[in-house]
């Protein structure tokens, strides 16, 4: 658990009698905020975070495996013991992309939901592109700045245009850092033929949205969630980029990848141990997107689904 802090994020007027709470079911690592609402001011108390890798766990037919159910279930039953005595109404939760996919997705939520002892939610992809947007826009200057927002997750890329408060194209995209990974760097190997594959494969899956994105147009592009947080901690770290994330540092993180050549050889400073195996597939989304759009700088939120989901509860 984090030490309390304090979001600045806007809210309601209101006052609880029970701390709410959000769980997000993702695609790679399930999280779970839970705040305290008082006089408008929203205040984080408890922050989470189980690496589940949920999409490793899909087989061939889109069938969640025993072994990642009985990792889901056993972090479900942790989370259940802070939030399952909370009233309803003060509890989201939301599942992913990898729940959109799963065939056995019913009956893996009801062993989900008896041991968190709330209700989930399989959300579609452009309403997780709409919250997500909801959680980085709070976090920003209430400026009439035209915004593009990226969020790679495990299983689904999500890309959001909007103005202030209001998304308004969003795209959810079959591409993320776990299914990248699994499907180019299976054994381990980084070579620049595997990652000049993944960055073929992510542009294609561009393609159905670069003509448009592209032609509305945006003055600030944001990255969020843990793939682009990740990057930004290394490309500092490895003094590639001081300020966010460039085309040139993604050169940089390119070449330092390959030139490890091994998965198990990643160790960067900034990057945690359990992000390292689904990195690569990642950076690979992330590069892809830069070219297909043109981006040229990208900054870096630290809000995302879950903070999207806090002020959707919140009204």
């Amino acid at each position: 658990m984090s030490r309390p802090t304090t979001s600045s994020l806007v809210t309601t007027e209101v006052e609880r009698a029970h701390p709410v709470a959000v769980v997000d079911l993702g695609s790679n690592s399930f999280h779970m905020l839970v705040a305290e609402v008082r006089k408008g001011e929203l205040r984080i108390i408890d922050r989470l975070r189980e690496m589940i890798r949920l999409a490793s766990g899909l087989d061939r037919d889109n069938l969640i495996s025993d072994a990642a159910t009985e990792r889901a279930y056993a972090c479900l039953e942790r989370f259940g013991e802070r939030i399952g005595d909370l009233p309803q109404g003060n509890v989201r939760v939301v599942g992913t992309n990898t729940l959109r996919k799963a065939r056995n997705a019913q009956a893996f939520l009801v062993g989900a939901e008896a041991r968190l002892r709330h209700p989930i939610d399989i959300i579609s992809g452009v309403e997780e592109a709409r919250l997500i947007y909801q959680g980085v826009a709070r976090g920003l200057d209430d400026d009439a700045s035209r915004r593009l927002v990226i969020d790679i997750g495990g299983g689904s890329t999500e890309f959001i245009l909007g103005e202030r408060e209001k998304p308004e194209l969003m795209e959810s995209l079959h591409m993320g850092c776990v299914s990248m990974s699994e499907r180019f760097f299976a054994d381990g190997r980084i070579t620049a033929e595997a990652f000049d594959s993944a960055l073929l494969a992510a542009r294609q899956e561009l393609e159905a949205i670069e003509a448009r994105f592209t032609a509305a147009g945006w003055t600030l592009s944001i990255g969020a969630s843990g793939t682009i947080l990740g990057v930004r901690e290394v490309v500092r770290a490895q003094g590639w980029s001081a300020d966010g994330i460039t085309r040139e540092s993604l050169d940089a993180l390119k070449a330092a990848l390959v030139k490890l050549g091994r998965i198990d050889a990643i160790a960067f400073e900034g990057l945690s141990a359990d992000r390292a195996p689904v990195f690569v597939g990642g950076v690979a989304v992330l590069m892809a997107a830069f070219d297909a759009l043109g981006i040229a700088h990208m900054r870096v939120s630290d809000r995302a689904l879950r903070e999207g989901l806090l002020v959707d509860l919140m009204g």
